[in-house]
């Protein structure tokens, strides 16, 4: 059996599987084939292969016609699962405020591949937001602050920003088209909207990484960068979105 395990390694479907009997089994008290093909939106016919999987890799007990049982190994992993995805969903959902829908759809893209440390650290923020007596307020003003939300309207009133001391030059914020070449920059924000946003956050460019501008166009257009040790050209409409401080 620890041979079948080494050479064949549970998929991420196998494990959608586990979940799902898991779930089943705790709901309703039992699985059964027809059930799980119902929860999976599958037919009948694709789930006793996978069944047969699971009962060799030793996750659950399977005979055909019979109600399926997790084995003590099946119900740790399928459990492993589970908890990712109501961490995963946890965080989309309340603490993004993303939709329920789309919520529930990336925790089941993301589950089956949170590492034991990415889940800690998740685990930590959200322990930081109940236990911290600022921790609410301070996710309430995330939720509310314009300056990242563009679609809520700016109340300048209700942001401290609005009353910081005057900070110093190297923490005034610009843009990386306002960069000279040989200049670094670390992000603090990225402006662009749709299409320009995503492909800036696709490419890296987060909050906190350093940049480097290398080279400029004659024309001012592209604008070459040095990001986590690649060479990146950036058009200027997406330069100019991307707010960082001297480094």
């Amino acid at each position: 059996m620890n041979s079948a395990r080494k050479e064949n390694p549970v998929t991420d479907a196998l494990e959608d599987y586990l979940e799902t009997i898991y779930l089943q089994i705790r709901d309703q008290k039992f699985a059964r084939i027809k059930d799980i093909a119902k929860a999976r939106g599958v037919k009948s016919g694709s789930v006793s292969p996978a069944m047969k999987r699971l009962d060799e890799l030793g996750l659950i007990k399977y005979v055909k016609r019979e109600y399926i049982v997790l084995t003590p190994e099946g119900e740790k992993r399928a459990r492993r699962v589970f908890a990712r995805h109501q961490l995963l969903e946890h965080f989309f959902k309340d603490i993004l405020n993303m939709s329920p829908g789309a919520a529930q759809k990336d925790a089941c893209a993301m589950e089956h591949n949170l590492s034991d440390e990415a889940m800690d650290r998740f685990v930590r923020l959200f322990e930081f937001l109940e236990v911290c007596p600022e921790g609410r307020d301070l996710l309430e003003k995330f939720r509310g602050c314009s300056r990242v939300h563009h679609d809520i309207p700016c109340m300048k009133e209700d942001c401290k920003s609005a009353h910081r001391p005057e900070i110093s030059e190297e923490e005034q914020q610009m843009s990386i088209s306002d960069l000279q070449p040989g200049q670094s920059g670390r992000v603090t924000q990225v402006n662009g909207q749709g299409a320009i946003r995503q492909r800036l956050l696709d490419m890296g460019v987060f909050p906190r990484v350093e940049i480097e501008v290398e080279r400029v166009a004659p024309a001012g257009d592209p604008i070459w960068i040095k990001l986590q040790g690649y060479q990146i050209s950036l058009r200027q409409n997406e330069a100019a979105a991307v707010m960082v401080t001297r480094v």
